[in-house]
């Protein structure tokens, strides 16, 4: 959930329940108001009483005009109040309501409904009348329930309308301050999102505490990081390099050693067949055997010095070393798969580390292709321009679906680890309806310039 309207809704909850418990008590204090009004109207008009008949004790008033409410009629001001004297005898002397009953009242049904639930609506008080210890009559005070209830509505409709516009007047405040409060968190996963290809970008300065003490950790990691990959970066390129130099050295050592050496066996082995041909006829078989091994054995180191260090690539440059590569492998696929190179773009432009990577990625590529995947077509295409280089390995084989699963072999991992280490991207793909796109994307500036 939006963190936002998550903090919105809680807020408008604790609202809602505010509002309840202070309308619930609005209402309870209308009738508790009420109560309190018509207990004073019954004392008011109970003392009004007793006095009418201390007045008749003394002789100044009359015992027939007992109960007399026009006293209480002038000066009273609760509307729709009805007052009731019953005497001792049970005979009604006297009954009157003071004002208009106010039929015009407009509340919801539904609320007078719940509040004749909730309360006792039109509770009458009852006051006994008495003088000098003898009890006269029972005074009734009933209120108009009405217009308790219509006193009710308006006491809390007026509350409810005052505070609907106060909990959305709030919740639009808290939702501003929380939107712009929260901005700055867009913006991290923005950043976050950036940095995992611009190492160098780091997080702006943010106006809270809490988001710059955030920003500042992220931009200390982001910051090791990049001092991490760029050491790891170096130490690879140095790894590469040295791995490189031990494989020309090694190359070199064949040709000049170990292929001279067979080169001179195979001229041995040759002049002791002429010599046995002359003077030991059956010594021609053995001699020609020797040959054959030489032969074999000369065959294996030129395809051990072309794995090692291609002549080509330092002699004739990446072009021709591809073209020497794919011609290989055409020759000894014997028509099961072809092989296709196409290069778009000056390979003079490289420098020798980025030539000497991008030999090594397509020399994989093709052993993968040739070992797994079945494939009858296979395209190498090398792209460069001037600030970059893309080579491409696609293939028709029976691969459908990745990734591939774990431990399947070292070559791909070899291929990542190298374009990792020069700032690069590796991209693979399917091609429909089946087969493999592999897509390497180096920096000319970043190989030739390791980052320190």
């Amino acid at each position: 959930m939006n963190l936002q309207f998550h903090l919105l809704s809680r807020i408008t909850v604790v609202a809602l329940i505010c509002l309840l418990a202070t309308a619930s008590y609005v209402l309870y204090h209308s009738d508790k108001q009420f109560g309190q009004s018509t207990q004073i109207i019954a004392d008011s008009l109970g003392k009004q009483l007793e006095m009418q008949l201390f007045r008749i004790n003394a002789g100044v008033g009359q015992i027939k005009q007992f109960p007399d409410f026009d006293l209480w009629k002038q000066t009273g001001n609760a509307a729709g109040v009805c007052v009731r004297f019953i005497a001792t005898d049970g005979v009604v002397q006297r009954n009157l309501c003071n004002g208009p009953q106010a039929d015009d009242l407009n509340y919801p049904d539904a609320f007078e409904t719940f509040y004749r639930w909730l309360f006792t609506a039109g509770f009458e008080k009852t006051r006994a009348i008495a003088f000098n210890g003898q009890v006269y009559g029972t005074l009734t005070v009933t209120p108009s329930a009405e217009m308790e209830i219509a006193q009710a509505w308006e006491n809390i409709s007026g509350l409810l309308g005052l505070s609907t516009m106060t909990v959305l007047a709030v919740s639009l405040l808290i939702f501003l301050s929380v939107n712009r409060a929260l901005r700055p968190a867009g913006i991290i996963v923005a950043g976050l999102e950036r940095m995992e290809t611009a190492h160098a970008y780091r997080l702006p300065p943010f106006e809270l505490i809490e988001w710059q003490r955030t920003a500042k950790a992220i931009n200390q990691l982001a910051a090791s990081q990049q001092q991490l990959l760029a050491e790891r970066q170096k130490l690879t390129i140095k790894l590469m390099n040295l791995q490189e130099e031990e494989r020309r050295i090694l190359a070199l050592e064949l040709h000049d050693e170990f292929g001279q050496c067979l080169a001179a066996i195979n001229a041995v082995a040759a002049s002791i067949a002429q010599t046995a041909k002359q003077q030991c006829p059956d010594l021609m078989g053995d001699a020609d055997h020797i040959s054959r091994i030489t032969q074999h054995m000369l065959d294996n180191v030129r395809d051990l010095l072309l794995r090692l260090r291609p002549a080509e690539l330092d002699e004739l440059g990446l072009a021709a070393s591809l073209n020497s590569l794919v011609s290989g492998w055409n020759t000894r696929s014997g028509g099961k798969c072809h092989y296709q190179l196409n290069i778009v773009g000056d390979c003079v432009l490289l420098s020798e580390p980025l030539m000497i990577t991008l030999f090594r990625i397509a020399q994989e590529c093709l052993t993968n292709i040739a070992k797994h995947s079945a494939a009858q077509n296979a395209i190498i295409t090398l792209a460069i321009t001037e600030n970059a280089v893309t080579l491409t390995v696609e293939d028709d084989g029976c691969v459908t679906d990745l990734p591939f699963p774990e431990g399947s072999g070292i070559g791909l991992l070899g291929i990542r680890e190298r374009v990792t280490a020069l700032a690069g991207r590796l991209t693979l793909a399917i091609v429909q309806p089946h087969g493999l796109k592999a897509e390497v994307w180096l920096p000319i500036i970043s190989i030739a310039e390791p980052q320190t």
